[in-house]
């Protein structure tokens, strides 16, 4: 249940020939434009200055884009579309380098205090994110490249799969060229797994092994070995032949394109990947044989200080987050107990839990027919919760959602649900993908729930609203953090039965368990980055506190170790929200109006909590004035 985000993303960097075009912009910014420069009215004009401030960060973020193509093509543009962004360290470096420029930059033309509120919430974001890109490259040897959650070795090629759309022959052509960068950047992504291993960072071997799965699976079959098409064998045929038929291509046009696909598979992406796994499979014998956290890399305390503070962007401590989590898990299982009793079964908590887990009602047939039904009810809840949102929302997102199944050659047991992005223009729709090889992994009482996190009123909901919205600077409506959007998520799946859901009470069931996921998160996070939890034992603590399917709990677990932190930002975001929402409840009495709190949550795009909690005040301050 997350936001699937390539991780590659995070060692995002600018392709190399395009770093010429953009370090000449960021070069040449360094002298304020003309029309962006400091003047006497503009400074005491707090709207003027803002406005000034906005068209500043616009011509910024445009300069920051040019340095991933990917980015461009998430947001639906076809610049630089036959590329594939550059993941060296040199890169990254380079890329740290201009923000830093920005930054100085933005100090030198803009007097704070001269903006208003909602100028210096860009200005703040802006620095915010700056500081913490630098806070994580003092550790950038620390991540783990090729892991089974998401690596490049899979993130790359559904990149192209998923998210180059094809409408003439050159988007084609872009495809095809696109092939061979996956090459040339798992090469340089191999490159970096190397030098971590020299440092002593390798992931555990569970990793390897998953990532080794994935990287087999898309060179196992035509036209490499015999066998059903690899993905993108078949996805370039299926783009080519759709031209054909619309009548955009020539026959001949289209076996040249075939020619060129094969050509580029096989000279190209093979040895790549064939490499990639070779070193694999050699380097994961040197890996520990039981997984570890955190804490075993070299500075792994520090590099586990700086990813919770970057998760959660709060200055929180590992013990205190473990011992929020154990708080967490108490109060939840109180509610449990009385849920429990509410369906009048016989039994201790601990029997409960086991007959959730266990009892073949609350399962999907491990078939064809289990996986549509699951599909269709999921579509049913989002259906019905849609109708009910102009109650509790005056912002409701114009872009579309659609329930898949996740790709077959990434799709893996026990994985969680995710979410992708659409497009800002509404061409893609926002998809919830669902892991379905399993269906004896997800328990029925969890899957509406799940639905409400990924869709609407949670992710979609909230980053659709983001990206249409038009009177911030544009990097705004593309801002990401894990503890706002995964925070709100979990929110949504509470505010989902305060709006009326959750008819069957083992699915109520199913929004405790899954609420209490969330806390077991803290415990188990902390516990095996921070006091040197096995990763048994931490299996273990989810079995006796959740009624969550074994093979999804291990699957978690494992997902903890190779993303350390990710999982405390939901709880935390979560409880920050409702926290606010009280003190506004508490502040403004009889004034407080759902509708406009949650407005105000998701009408600004993703921030830091800080940065939020300062939007909440301010909105309070602005309804308590407005009555007077």
């Amino acid at each position: 249940m997350r936001i699937a985000l390539l991780s590659l993303m995070l060692l995002s960097v600018v392709s190399g020939n395009l770093y010429a075009q953009a370090s000449k912009s960021a070069t040449n910014s360094a002298t304020p434009p003309p029309n962006l420069a400091a003047t006497t009215e503009n400074t005491a004009n707090p709207v003027a200055a803002t406005e000034r401030l906005r068209k500043w960060l616009d011509q910024r973020y445009e300069e920051e884009l040019q340095f991933s193509p990917i980015t461009l093509s998430y947001l639906g543009r076809k610049e630089h579309y036959d590329q594939i962004d550059d993941m060296s360290e040199a890169a990254e470096a380079r890329q740290l380098a201009w923000k830093e420029n920005s930054v100085a930059q933005m100090k030198q033309l803009f007097e704070y205090d001269t903006l208003t509120d909602e100028g210096k919430a860009s200005y703040d974001l802006w620095l915010f994110q700056y500081q913490q890109d630098k806070a994580e490259q003092a550790f950038k040897r620390n991540a783990y490249i090729f892991e089974q959650m998401d690596g490049a070795q899979s993130t790359l090629p559904n990149f192209v799969l998923n998210f180059h759309k094809v409408d003439d022959i050159s988007d084609m052509e872009a495809y095809i060229t696109r092939i061979g960068g996956i090459s040339r950047a798992i090469d340089q992504l191999l490159e970096r797994a190397k030098l971590n291993a020299a440092e002593g960072v390798r992931p555990p071997r569970f990793a390897y092994k998953g990532a080794i799965e994935q990287a087999q699976n898309l060179i196992t079959g035509t036209p490499f070995t015999q066998g059903e098409d690899v993905p993108l064998w078949s996805g370039a045929q299926s783009q080519i032949a759709a031209l054909l038929k619309a009548q955009k291509i020539t026959n001949a046009q289209a076996k040249a394109l075939t020619k060129s696909t094969q050509k580029t598979l096989q000279k190209q992406f093979l040895p790549a990947y064939q490499r990639l796994i070779a070193w694999l499979q050699t380097d994961m014998k040197k890996a520990s044989v039981k997984a570890q956290g955190a804490s075993s890399l070299p500075s792994g305390k520090a590099y586990y200080d700086v990813q919770l503070a970057k998760y959660t962007t709060l200055p929180l401590t590992a013990d205190a987050v473990h011992k929020l989590g154990q708080s967490e898990v108490a109060r939840i299982k109180r509610e449990m107990e009385a849920l429990k009793d509410r369906v009048q079964f016989d039994g201790s908590l601990a029997e409960f839990f086991e007959f959730i887990r266990n009892d073949k009602q609350f399962y999907y047939p491990n078939a064809d027919s289990g996986r549509q039904a699951y599909l269709d009810d999921t579509r049913g809840f989002l259906a019905e919760i849609d109708r009910k949102l102009p109650q509790y929302f005056g912002l409701l997102p114009k872009g579309k959602l659609e329930v898949k199944r996740v790709e077959a050659f990434r799709e893996r047991d026990g994985e969680s649900q995710h979410y992708y992005p659409g497009t800002p223009d509404g061409s893609r729709p926002g998809i919830y993908y669902a892991h379905l090889s399993d269906m004896n992994a997800y328990s029925s009482t969890d899957m509406e729930t799940t639905a409400y996190h990924e869709g609407n009123p949670g992710h979609h909901m909230q980053i659709a609203i983001a990206q249409e919205l038009t009177d911030l600077p544009l990097f705004r409506t593309q801002a990401s953090f894990s503890v706002y959007s995964e925070g709100w998520a979990l929110y949504a799946e509470q505010l989902s039965a305060e709006m009326g859901q959750f008819k069957d009470p083992y699915k109520e069931f199913g929004r405790l368990t899954a609420e209490i996921w969330r806390a077991i998160r803290l415990v188990v996070d902390t516990g095996l980055h921070t006091k040197n939890w096995s990763e048994e034992q931490a299996v273990q603590y989810f079995l006796e506190n959740s009624a969550v399917p074994e093979g999804a709990v291990r699957s978690e677990v494992q997902r903890y170790l190779i993303w350390p932190g990710q999982a405390t930002s939901y709880k935390i975001g979560m409880l920050k929200i409702l926290e606010l929402r009280t003190k506004a409840k508490q502040q403004l009495g009889e004034q407080f109006d759902i509708r406009s709190f949650h407005d105000t949550i998701l009408g600004a795009g993703a921030m830091p909590l800080p940065l939020l909690e300062k939007r909440v005040d301010n909105w309070i301050a602005d309804t308590q004035l407005s009555q007077q």
